[in-house]
């Protein structure tokens, strides 16, 4: 039987020494038709390992759903990186932090809960480590069966991620979490080595791990240091970085990340000769498809972009860069790479798309909005009261003509305000604006609000999304709400309601729907850009590949090839704002925006 051991100083794949050298490949951030293309390009590079995190909510959305199939199966990528020759590591959580939406932990684990409140997430809370059970239940068995030890690629499981850096858990329940973590994970069949991952300093690991754990560390500098700190706290057993920060994520607002490839490939190639295993986080990035990024808040909350280039060796659209062909040179130094090298993509098709068709969002608020909830009480219900996960709910009310001035307690994350359809002004979270001035008039009063990311590191993790708390006026509470969550799917939208646009050059209001078509190379990828557009959604041919905004970084958007065909594409935005022109275009390359330097 194959076997994969944690020895004395080494990795020991079938009793003899193994330097795992491992890439991080997200399944769930890349189009399933190219996961065989970029785990092709990983060997190609000189990875004899994948991995990858699994997130518990992109496959239970809902308490009582569970899926394994198309963009979410696990087992088929797992096959895909067998059938390439190389190894994986798998990361199922049940946090996994990867600047996803939540850190990977349902929305609705929050919302639940005997006294209302939701189950005590990531310490040894009963609820939750029910919960944790049923997810690794349906999880668990398709890695079982692709371990290492019954032929598979599989040669370590995580347990937790970066549990020392998790606040407010006193440290005999930091035990009993993980050793139950450990239970569950061991009785779905998993018999490999098991592991924990922290931040490479004394206090992250020694509060992440236990005795009987393998502790990895992460870092992406300074190697030899780190590694030192790491032997401290495991004193036999190789050494490993499990994510080796070879790059970093861009949120909203900020500039686009970028470290120099050869500062990175000498701190590979200390951590190498060092004997040390590595897993490069990331190998490749991907894309935030849908509305799946999270958000982090420190005092100020960012989300994360759709793009999750990360500066990654294997660009967003899978083309190897300088860093790529610098790391592949250090690993050629101590193992075996390939003769091949991948070859660099062409300049990707160029047009331009008018979209000629337009409807604007309350025109088909009966099509698009789910049941109402109304409420008199002191606040208004949040999202996650009407278990709306992310998206939007139009919120709505009465203000009387002396009110004079809207402010929220709380608005996660982003609010249009209009008073009889006229917009009135915009509440955020980001740069802190909770009020807004209203007309010296009476009407009904519309709060349009946007779930932006939920945040996806630290004690905010789990917070409600909406409006929350309560909602003033210069003269009174404002108590009688009406709340209705949105299915923004154009797929719902009849076709009667589009109407022709005013004119390719004529600008455009919002919030509205904008259509457009085009032809063009099937199966090539595409880089759209949408200057002059403000912030929205957007949609090719059915699919939703996330948000867009006209904020720092990103530059054009990614539409992976497999969703392009070569007649009658659509295009499709909402715009939550407005637009100097209904155009948008596709460029040859990627742009991902400015940088520090």
């Amino acid at each position: 039987m194959p076997t994969f051991e944690i020895g004395e100083r080494d990795f020991l794949l079938d009793g003899r020494p193994f330097q795992v050298i491992s890439g991080a490949l997200h399944y769930f951030r890349v189009h399933p038709d190219q996961w065989a293309d970029r785990i092709r390009k990983a060997r190609l590079m000189g990875l004899n390992t994948i991995e990858t995190y699994v997130p518990w909510n992109f496959h239970a959305p809902q308490p009582d759903e569970f899926d394994l199939t198309g963009r979410r199966d696990l087992g088929r990528f797992l096959d895909l990186v067998a059938a390439e020759g190389l190894h994986a590591i798998v990361r199922p959580g049940p946090y996994i932090c990867a600047e996803w939406d939540g850190g990977g932990l349902p929305a609705w684990l929050f919302a639940d809960g005997p006294d209302g409140r939701g189950t005590g997430v990531r310490r040894h809370d009963p609820a939750f480590l029910a919960a944790i059970g049923t997810y690794y239940g349906h999880l668990l068995p398709l890695v079982a069966e692709r371990q290492v030890t019954r032929g598979g690629p599989v040669l370590m499981v995580q347990v937790e991620n970066e549990y020392g850096a998790y606040p407010g858990v006193p440290a005999d329940e930091r035990a009993r979490y993980l050793r139950a973590l450990v239970d569950l994970t061991r009785a779905q069949g998993i018999d490999v080595p098991l592991f924990t991952s922290d931040q490479a300093d004394d206090e992250h690991l020694a509060l992440g791990g236990l005795p009987e754990l393998h502790r990895t560390a992460n870092f992406g500098s300074r190697s030899l240091e780190r590694l030192a700190v790491l032997r401290r706290h495991q004193p036999t057993g190789p050494l490993m970085c499990m994510e080796f920060w070879d790059g970093w994520f861009d949120s909203w607002g900020l500039e686009h990340h970028v470290t120099a490839p050869e500062t990175t490939a000498a701190d590979l190639d200390d951590l190498l000769a060092a004997g040390a295993s590595v897993n490069l986080y990331m190998f490749h990035g991907g894309t935030n498809l849908g509305l799946t990024s999270g958000a982090n808040d420190k005092g100020t909350y960012l989300p994360i972009t759709t793009s999750y280039d990360y500066d990654a060796p294997l660009s967003e659209h899978g083309a190897p860069t300088a860093k790529f062909h610098a790391l592949r040179a250090v690993i050629a130094k101590h193992a075996p790479v390939p003769d091949e090298v991948p070859l660099e993509p062409g300049p990707a098709p160029e047009l331009d798309v008018v979209l000629d068709r337009s409807v604007p969002l309350d025109g088909v608020l009966d099509v698009v909005a789910g049941r109402a909830s109304r409420t008199s009480s002191g606040r208004p219900p949040t999202m996650d009261d009407l278990r709306q996960w992310s998206g939007f709910v139009l919120y709505g009310t009465r203000v009387d003509a002396d009110d004079a001035v809207l402010v929220a307690d709380e608005v996660r994350d982003r609010a249009l305000v209009a008073l009889d359809g006229d917009p009135v002004g915009v509440l955020d979270r980001t740069t802190h604006a909770r009020s807004v001035p209203l007309p010296r008039r009476a009407g009904t009063l519309t709060l349009l609000v946007e779930d932006r990311g939920r945040v996806n590191y630290g004690p905010r993790i789990g917070e409600p999304k909406g409006l929350v708390g309560t909602v003033r006026t210069a003269t009174r509470v404002l108590t009688d709400w009406e709340a209705a969550p949105l299915r923004l799917d154009p797929a719902r939208l009849p076709e009667d309601a589009w109407r022709a646009a005013g004119g390719d050059a004529a600008p455009v209001a919002g919030p509205s729907f904008h259509r457009g078509t085009f032809d063009s190379v099937a199966g090539a990828d595409h880089f759209l850009r949408l200057d002059g557009w403000t912030r929205g959604l957007v949609w090719v041919n059915g699919e939703l590949l996330g948000r867009y905004s006209s904020q720092v970084p990103t530059g054009t958007y990614y539409v992976p090839g497999p969703l392009v065909r070569a007649e009658g594409n659509e295009l499709v935005l909402l715009e939550l704002h407005g637009a100097a022109a209904p155009r948008a275009r596709f460029v040859a390359e990627p742009d991902l925006g400015p940088t520090e330097a």
